[in-house]
């Protein structure tokens, strides 16, 4: 049997830890109130202007996006992979991380590792890429604390300039991309060369028929950048989003862990004190009756 002043020290160890759990599940769950909204907009915002750019793509003359349509064999691969900076989010970074390193592995065999190049957003996955022997660029792992475009942007346009100079022949992202609360996907995105948009003669000359102001070279210049910064800005989004519903969810899950466990410390206390009480009666009585001898 325990002794009393252990069960009740473990209660108080409990209920600390519960109460912590608590404000961190509250936390997460305004954050990701705040966030969801963003995402659910900005993912209608991004696929418009994806949709757009595929139509535009398709109906512009070839060499206008060629630059940006590239396909090249991959000899130089770069990955963005998007993670937390804090643990406690459950699987989060774990299932990244491992969609990362699944993704890799068949290449492997073809590329060497300085061929192979990895861009960490957030401290746990440049904690995870720093140990092995492909290149890191750690220029951006801060990225996570400034959710904003203004700060996503100039990231995405470095993207653009290394592709389009052949320092990368493919950009990829990988992140999380957010479904509910309670589910989030990791996912592989190609970045860069832009995919291109299926043929479909039957119906190309109806969704294609654009008017260019002031030209088409123009309107290629300005569109194909703002897309592809608006396409890592909602990755970006995403994968906040899916931490903050990932930490909600495991927070969520360790108070009511937390409460089931003081349910029965305290049955332990409960029994441990009452055997203790009877105990005691059972040595006066024992004493009485020695006495009474």
């Amino acid at each position: 049997m325990p002794n009393i002043k252990e069960v009740v020290n473990q209660i108080n160890s409990v209920t600390s830890t519960q109460q912590i759990t608590k404000a961190m599940k509250m936390v997460a769950a305004a954050r990701l109130n705040k966030v969801q909204q963003q995402v659910l907009q900005m993912r209608l915002y991004a696929e418009k202007l994806i949709a757009m750019l595929k139509n535009v793509t398709a109906s512009t003359d070839q060499q206008l996006a060629q630059r940006y349509l590239e396909e090249r064999p991959a000899k130089n691969l770069l990955l963005v992979v998007m993670t937390s900076d804090r643990g406690l989010c459950g699987s989060f970074n774990t299932k990244v991380l491992r969609k990362t390193l699944n993704y890799i592995q068949p290449l492997a065999y073809g590329l060497a590792p300085e061929q192979i190049t990895i861009l960490p957003i957030g401290r746990k996955a440049f904690s995870f890429f720093e140990k092995r022997t492909w290149r890191l660029i750690p220029d951006y792992v801060a990225l996570s604390h400034h959710l904003a475009f203004d700060h996503a942007s100039p990231v995405a346009d470095f993207l653009m300039d290394s592709f389009l100079q052949h320092t990368y022949d493919q950009i990829v992202l990988v992140y999380n991309a957010f479904q509910s609360a309670a589910t989030q996907v990791p996912i592989v995105e190609q970045f860069l060369p832009i995919i291109r948009p299926a043929t479909d003669t039957a119906n190309q000359e109806a969704q294609n028929d654009y008017i260019y102001e002031p030209s088409k070279a123009a309107l290629m210049e300005a569109l194909v950048p703002s897309v592809l910064q608006i396409q890592f800005y909602k990755a970006q989004l995403e994968s906040n989003a899916s931490e903050h519903g990932a930490r909600m969810t495991t927070m969520s899950k360790a108070t009511d862990n937390a409460e089931e466990l003081l349910k029965t410390l305290k049955l332990t206390y409960n029994r441990t004190r009452q055997a203790a009480i009877t105990r005691e009666i059972s040595e006066i009585v024992a004493g009485a009756g020695a006495l009474a001898v």
